[in-house]
This record gives structure tokens, sequence and C-alpha cells, in this order.
């Protein structure tokens, strides 16, 4: 959500950032409604202080036993204008507020322009690529000739885009979540959560998946939404609450399942586990002051990344051009790993710098001690990293001449100590 002050104050710069979006001028449209509603609180005002003036007179009037008739007359009138002015102005407030809640969060000063994920700017890649002695094979391949994943049974259960893993496949996910867990809760200072699995509409609001994004989500007959990601309610937890600036950040992480209905996802990656409707993920959010949400934004990115060093794996880190960054998010790094089954880099992380725009719409402030006011927080989030996606990577950059793959030395800890994944 926008701060309706700041664009009455500079309506250039806010047009000019959704124009760095590639969206039209919007600031004219908010201030007209802006203006149209500040008039009418303020007639509501004169109004209510005019009809305490006439109710005075008429308790006066009574008091001298004189005639009050004119005196309720005109409150009478007021308390009609006044009614109509109410239901305008909560007509005027609703219609600002859905229009605020449509429009992305500006980009950051240092996100380079561009319109697709082509003008994304690569800052760094790390390690190489395997060499291997046989054709790269991609991970269903591996995985189905292992007899290990299984996408025949999960389309018999639930349809396309599901996945039955089994044995050590199965295994390797518990494994890959409990390793990236450690590392996180260990060396990086992330608090473990096991949130709620489905929220309300406004946690989803929160994080400005609503109203937006409807389409890509699932919801229970109940009306509860399924979490598309541990984002919604990690950085739900301070809505509507006003923390202690001094123990800013707080840093939340959570390893759940995920679903999402790929509603634009029509024809894309529809073999293997790529892109599933139900996927699991460990979550980072932070939540940090303005002065922090900088250097905490570059935190969690190294805290990604130190996953997938532990593990040997190739990946880059790029910018996310104007174009191409999320509804909510003002500046995000995507770490992409090197799958060699497709020979190319692909997103296994997404690490978002929100700034105040979640908080806005949630409601989340901080107070620093001795201070009266209050001040929003800057909500932070990131995959740290998604699971499935990671076992992808593990699978094609481990992958053996014979089918069987290794399994990286930082992770036989959490394997029994195994070293090869192989046909049962």
């Amino acid at each position: 959500m926008h701060d309706i002050r700041t664009i009455r104050d500079d309506p250039a710069a806010f047009d000019r950032g959704l124009a760095r979006r590639g969206l039209p001028p919007r600031a004219g449209e908010i201030a007209a409604l802006d203006a149209e509603r500040r008039a009418a609180q303020t007639r509501l005002q004169e109004l209510q202080q005019r009809r305490n003036e006439a109710s005075k007179a008429i308790g006066m009037a009574k008091a001298r036993g004189g005639d009050a008739a004119e005196a309720m007359a005109e409150v009478a009138r007021i308390k009609d204008e006044m009614t109509a002015l109410e239901s305008s102005e909560r007509s005027l407030a609703e219609r600002l507020d859905a229009i605020l809640a449509e429009i992305p969060n500006l980009p950051a000063a240092d996100v380079p322009d561009g319109a697709s994920e082509k003008d994304n700017l690569e800052i760094r890649r790390v390690g190489a690529p395997p060499r291997f002695n046989h054709p790269a094979r991609e991970h269903f391949e591996i995985g189905e000739a292992l007899g290990l994943m299984d996408f025949e049974a999960a389309a018999r259960l639930s349809g396309s885009r599901f996945v039955v893993l089994r044995g050590p496949l199965a295994r390797l996910e518990r494994a890959l979540a409990a390793f990236m867990l450690d590392i996180h809760t260990n060396e990086f200072g992330y608090t473990e959560v096991q949130p709620p699995l489905m929220v309300r509409d406004e946690a989803v609001y929160g994080v400005g998946q609503l109203p937006k994004f409807a389409e890509d989500l699932f919801r229970t007959t109940t009306g509860l939404w399924l979490i598309p990601t541990a984002e919604v309610p990690l950085t739900n937890l301070v809505a509507d609450q006003i923390v202690d600036a001094a123990t800013l950040p707080l840093r939340f992480t959570a390893y759940t399942p995920c679903f999402r209905s790929e509603a634009g996802a029509a024809g894309k990656d529809t073999r293997g586990m790529l892109r599933q409707h139900q996927f699991g993920k460990v979550e980072l959010v932070s939540i940090a002051g303005a002065d922090q949400s900088e250097a905490e934004h570059e935190r969690m990115t190294s805290a990604a990344e130190t996953v997938l060093r532990r593990l040997g794996l190739h990946y880059r880190v790029v910018t996310l051009c104007t174009g191409d960054m999320g509804f909510a998010s003002r500046k995000t790094y995507d770490i992409e790993v090197w799958l060699p089954g497709q020979g190319t880099f692909r997103e296994i992380s997404s690490c978002s710098n929100c700034g105040e725009f979640q908080a806005r719409r949630m409601k989340a402030r901080s107070r620093t001690a001795g201070e009266k006011g209050t001040r929003f927080v800057h909500t932070l989030n990131g995959s740290g990293v998604a699971v499935g996606r990671l076992l992808i990577a593990i699978l094609e950059n481990y992958q053996r001449e014979d089918g069987s793959v290794t399994v990286p030395a930082a992770l036989r800890p959490y394997f029994d100590g195994r070293e090869v994944i192989a046909r049962p």
C-alpha cells in the first residue's frame, strides 16, 4: 500500500515510479479522489460544529421557555446532510483504497529498468558447472529410471503438476529441509516457526497477494486460503502490532508445503517437478527498521547462497529489472542454480525487500523507547531455498553415468551417511 501523503506531495515522482514499472500515471486520479474525500471530511467537521451550536441553542431556548422550532429544524437538516456526506465519504475512501491496493510497490532507485527477465542484471556467478562423460539427463529422467519419482501415480491421485517421491528421494527432500533449517537457525539467527497452512483474507491481503492474484491461489470451502508460501503467515506475525524497535530485526524461518494454482503457467514446465501445485519450501522472513532493511536484504541473500555453496552447486545472482519484479517488492535478487539437464540457470530463490509496502497493508509498526510516535517496519522475504528445486539440482548436478546419484558430502549427515542414491 502506498502513502497517500507521498503521492499528494510529489505526484510526479509517483508517476515516474509507475512508468518504470511499465504502468500508466495514476497520481492525478488518486489526488482528485483524495481531495474530494478530504473536502467531504472538512464539510462534515463544519456541520458537526454547527450541529453542536444549534443543539445548544435548542437547550437554551427551552430553558427560557422560548420557541426552539427553528433550531430543531436546522439540526434535522444538518443530520440529513451529514448522513449523505458520511455515505459519500465512505464510498470515496473505498474507491481510493481499491485503487491503491492494486498498484504495485515502486522500484528502488538502483533497480535496473527493463521489460522482462531478459533485462535482469547478473551481479555474480559462483562455482562451475559439472562435467560428465555422458549426456546430461534431466531430473525426471533420473528419478523415473531410479523408480523413485512417480508422476503417473500422482496424476491418478490428484491430476497434473503433482509427484509421488518414494524411498531415498522422499528421504532426500526431508534431509534437504533439515539441512537448510539448521543453517538458517544455527548460523544466521532465524527463529524456526511452524505456522498455519491456511490463512484468512486479511493475511493474504497484507502481503499483497489479494486482491490482484486471487486466481493464483487455492481457497477452501470455509473461505481460508492455502498458503502459496510461508511468507504469508510469517510476515503477518506482526500484523496489527507495534513492536519494540530495539528488537528489530526479527528473523523467522519455516519449512512448509506451499500451494499454487499456476494459473498463468499453462504449457510451461509441464514435465517434471519444476512447476508444481504443491511443493516444499524453506522460507526466510525479516522484519526490520527502515535503516536496517538494505543490509538485511544482502544478509538474507547470503543465507540462501550459503545453502548452494555448501552443496557445491553452480549458481548466479541477478538483480531483477523493474518489469520482472514481484508486486510487493521494491528490490529483488534472484538466485538461479545451474541445471545441466536443461543446460541453463533456473530460479531457486527470490529474496525481496518490500520496504514499508506490506507493513502499511498489515498496519505493522515499531516504536522506539522514549518516543511517542510509531513508524512502519520494513518487511523482507526470500526462499532459503525451494526444496523441490534443490532436489532437482542435486539429481542433475550429481548424476552418474550408471544412473545413480552421488549424495553431496555436506548432506550425508542428514542422510544416514549414505553416499549414493541408486535403484532399490
